[in-house]
């Protein structure tokens, strides 16, 4: 069996294909990517500081703090 028939050399071609012969496509996937990257990075930015960083700078240190929030709750 050749490498050109197998059966990922074509799901690959057949997708290259598509994205290839894409017009109103493209520009949503675009928007897609945006979003993908609004959500993931500003967000987390945003709404999910780093907690830990304020109670210690060594990694040491964190893990004593949690260790001490669980066993105190």
């Amino acid at each position: 069996m050749s490498q050109k028939n197998s059966f990922w050399a074509r799901v690959v071609d057949l997708y290259v294909d598509g994205f290839r012969s894409m017009t109103v496509g493209k520009t949503l996937w675009i928007i897609i990517a945006i979003k993908l990257f609004i959500f993931f990075v500003i967000i987390k930015i945003l709404f999910f500081p780093d907690f830990l960083a304020s109670k210690s700078d060594s990694d040491d240190g964190k893990a004593q703090y949690v260790r001490q929030q669980l066993i105190d709750k």
